[in-house]
């Protein structure tokens, strides 16, 4: 793999540990700034908001930028939101620091992953948009536990200050390592909004606004169900937070190559092993032996979903595929968001700490059901072809430009 993948990597570490720490440094933020931890929680929807808003708007702003040069921009606009949230001297002024570093991560990872695709042979393209991905899961591994911990010691701003730092050593390594692309002569917004418009990327991320909001509708809570399901203290909630961080890890291995060999079916598996999960998590996670491996399944089958929706948006997207799968990471953010409201409208509704899981289970059902309707119209689309279709899900469009290694 080429070394530009470590540092498309690395800034993914970043994003992700900036993405999930500010849930664990919520008490702190609150106590810090004289708010309750409900308002603090605001903090969390601020960056998601970011995301959803910045993916298509810098993307459609950068569509005549070299891609290098618009994951150098991207990560600096990071690095600075992440430098304006540990100087936030209030409450209002932290805010508008999170919503500035969650506007560049949709359209990082969608710059990044076109050009993790461009960088290897035909066949391997989808094992290099996972190679990416690995920092994201990664991040939630080491990056977050490490930063709560350093946040809660020496201060939430230091948990910032740090993040930035991550920043500006990625910036280093895509300088250093990430080589110049040509910019495409069909490159544009025109081309990227009507390729955005393909009934096969409109589904595609309607696929992923239902099936991952699955896995946010019990991830948001898995902190609570620790103490309150599985019986565990307080002190274990960390480590069951990393157990899901190992399996989405697990999950972005697996991913990567079952993509470049199938994509729809991978795709389908994943989202099926998914409602499946979650179907039998409220029984197995009061089982104390279980619970664990039901944390780690449930990161593992999740974030297997990722790739496949990810190659899938950029090839249908064919020839101008950023847009498209720069939102896809918008549709992620969507998901989170809703799957995090509906599992806690199943909580106050007074149906228990657990019932997120069918929740989830059901949203599962729903995105599997989409894309198996996609599969089915792309064949109907192209009837008697099912193997060239087969073969188009399995790679992206073709891209003839040279690339530039200086």
């Amino acid at each position: 793999m080429p070394l530009a993948l470590l540092a498309l990597a690395v800034s993914a570490f970043g994003i992700g540990t900036t993405e999930f720490v500010m849930m664990g440094l919520l008490p702190e933020v609150a106590d810090d700034l004289g708010t309750s931890v409900p308002t603090a929680g605001h903090l969390v929807s601020a960056y998601a908001i970011g995301v959803v808003v910045g993916a298509p708007l810098l993307t459609a702003v950068g569509s005549r930028i070299p891609r290098k040069r618009m994951l150098l921009l991207l990560m600096a606009l990071f690095t600075v939101g992440n430098l304006a949230s540990a100087v936030a001297p209030g409450f209002g002024w932290l805010l508008g620091g999170r919503f500035l570093a969650g506007l560049p991560h949709g359209a990082f990872f969608g710059v990044g992953a076109v050009v993790a695709a461009r960088l290897v042979p035909e066949g391997r393209r989808a094992r290099a948009v996972a190679t990416m991905f690995l920092g994201l899961t990664v991040a939630n591994v080491v990056g977050v536990p490490a930063a709560t911990l350093l946040g809660q010691h020496l201060g939430w701003r230091a948990t910032f200050l740090v993040v930035a730092a991550i920043g500006l050593c990625a910036l280093a390594a895509l300088a250093r390592l990430v080589p110049r692309l040509p910019l495409d002569a069909h490159q544009g917004l025109g081309r990227e909004l009507r390729a955005l418009g393909d009934r096969q990327v409109l589904l595609g991320l309607l696929t992923a606004v239902f099936g991952f909001a699955g896995v946010f509708a019990v991830y948001s809570y898995l902190s609570s169900m620790t103490t309150e399901v599985m019986g565990f203290g307080e002190s274990a909630v960390t480590p069951v937070l990393a157990l899901f961080g190992i399996g989405m890890t697990l999950g972005a291995l697996a991913a990567g190559p079952l993509t470049d060999r199938a994509l729809r079916p991978t795709l389908y598996g994943s989202l099926g092993a998914l409602a499946v999960v979650l179907a039998v998590f409220p029984f197995a996670v009061q089982v104390r032996w279980a619970a664990p491996v039901l944390v780690v399944l449930l990161g593992g089958v999740g974030f297997m979903t990722t790739t496949p929706l990810q190659m899938l948006v950029m090839n249908k997207a064919k020839d101008a595929p950023t847009l498209a799968s720069a939102s896809n990471h918008s549709a992620f953010n969507l998901a989170n968001a809703g799957g995090a409201w509906l599992g806690g409208a199943a909580i106050a509704a007074g149906w228990g700490w657990t019932s997120p899981a069918p929740v989830g289970a059901a949203l599962a059902v729903v995105g599997l059901a989409v894309a198996v309707t996609a599969g089915l119209l792309d064949r109907e689309r192209t009837p008697g072809t099912s193997r060239v279709v087969a073969r188009a899900d399995a790679r992206p469009a073709r891209e003839d430009a040279p690339v530039d290694a200086r």
